[in-house]
C-alpha cells in the first residue's frame, strides 16, 4: 500500500518534507513513528488524511500521514 508522510518542524531536520511510499498492509502510524525514529515525547499532533488521529491507528492504501512536533514557547 502506498503511503505519503509529512514531517513538520523539528522532523524535517535529516528527514524529507513529504515522501510517498509503499508500506506493508497492516501498517500503523506507530510503526512509522519507530521507523522514523521520532521521539515520542516530542510529537504533538497526528493527522491522517487531515483528521487528527493516534499512534494506533492503522493506515490505509492513499492515507496521508503527517507528524506535527509539540510547539513550545509562549
Amino acid at each position: 500500500m502506498r503511503v505519503t508522510v509529512k514531517f513538520h518542524g523539528v522532523f524535517r531536520i535529516d528527514r524529507f518534507k513529504e515522501e510517498s511510499t509503499d508500506y506493508p498492509s497492516g501498517t500503523s502510524v506507530q510503526d512509522i513513528v519507530d521507523k522514523f525514529l521520532i521521539p515520542e515525547n516530542l510529537l504533538g499532533i497526528v493527522l491522517v488524511n487531515g483528521a487528527h488521529g493516534s499512534v494506533e491507528d492503522l493506515l490505509e492504501d492513499g492515507d496521508t500521514l503527517a507528524l506535527l512536533p509539540i510547539l513550545e514557547g509562549g
